[in-house]
């Protein structure tokens, strides 16, 4: 299927108007008159790119004005931004393989920041038993804010199996829980324990639920200086200047959009958690159908939803998307016809 205008809450598809049930537009920004107000903005004062190397001696100041706000707003004490959330997650990656020891994964965990070398944390349910013996290491532990198939985070119980003696470096992928789950869209990285010999690394796409082209890294100075340092990144440009800006004066259509969404979620949830063909959660906007045919079923009933062989799994993704916009009458055609 190929649409021809990007889709807000219904497509146009071969001249027939389908609802649109599938995208990453969470927050549905990219839609909104008043978001593109900013974007035409914006663009108007820092053009459409700008093609110099962030190291180079003439600097933009938004640069540093929105990694400043994206430190503050994750929680951490530096960010730095790229132009896309995989090209952040592959430095992430690159960087952390200079001085760590071993890398393991969760399930299900992106291809951008999954090491070829890692190690499953996680064999038959169990604590890999490397993990277990490990002392005196650098280990680096890598996953999704939301894993592929799933509606909620995955629990850090385990990282107490793990020895003290460890420094543990987390490198999460936000980029499908970013700007939809933490108490101000800030994340989950906030659910990994605070101990001393842990440090988190978030990553993340900006062009998902923020409607922005670009990619976020953020942790400690000392890490985000490593990656400054990068001659991949001395060598490349930075994500669009406009966007950047965009992403720092859109906060309040963020705010309001945010409220929208989880108002539509709740709805949603509290309809179809009784189905054991749905996986869904009332804070996710993001719900699964076990049955291969639901697109075909769907479509027949004019709802375009996701559905495709993701890369990390051989069982047919069926990806429902609730946005911000979407109204309660059209959630009633959904639910209905599920």
């Amino acid at each position: 299927m190929q649409l021809e205008k990007v889709p807000n809450t219904t497509a146009s598809l071969n001249g027939k108007e389908y609802l649109y049930f599938s995208g990453t537009s969470y927050l549905g920004v990219a839609a909104l008159p008043e978001f593109q107000e900013l974007v035409f903005k914006a663009i108007k004062k820092w053009g459409v790119s700008y093609g110099s190397s962030r190291s180079a001696n003439i600097k933009l100041a938004i640069y540093q004005k929105g990694e400043t706000f994206l430190a503050n707003f994750l929680q951490t004490e530096s960010a730095v931004t790229l132009s896309s959330g995989t090209l952040a997650g592959q430095f992430a990656i690159n960087t952390l393989d200079r001085f760590v020891d071993a890398f393991y994964f969760m399930p299900k965990t992106h291809p951008a920041i999954l090491p070829k070398n890692a190690l499953p944390v996680f064999n038959d349910s169990e604590l890999h038993t490397s993990l277990k013996s490990l002392k005196n290491k650098k280990i680096s532990i890598v996953l999704d804010g939301i894993a592929a198939f799933e509606t909620t985070p995955f629990s850090f119980g385990f990282l107490k199996e793990i020895d003290a003696s460890n420094t543990i470096y987390i490198l999460v992928d936000e980029s499908h829980s970013l700007g939809v789950l933490g108490d101000k869209g800030n994340g989950i990285s906030n659910l990994i324990p605070k101990k001393a010999h842990i440090k988190v690394i978030i990553t993340s796409s900006l062009g998902k639920a923020y409607g922005i082209n670009g990619g976020v890294i953020a942790g400690d100075l000392t890490f985000i200086n490593l990656i400054k340092k990068d001659n991949l990144f001395i060598g490349c440009a930075g994500m669009s200047p406009a966007f950047l800006e965009v992403f720092v004066n859109a906060q309040e259509i963020y705010k309001n959009q945010l409220l929208k969404l989880k108002s539509n979620m709740e709805y949603v949830y509290h309809q179809l958690k009784d189905n054991t063909a749905i996986t869904i959660d009332k804070m996710y906007p993001v719900f699964f159908h076990s049955d291969e045919q639901i697109e075909q079923i769907l479509l027949n009933k004019n709802i375009l939803i996701t559905s495709f062989y993701y890369a990390t799994s051989t069982k047919k993704f069926n990806r429902i998307v609730v946005n911000a916009n979407h109204t309660k009458e059209q959630l009633d055609v959904l639910i209905l016809s599920l």
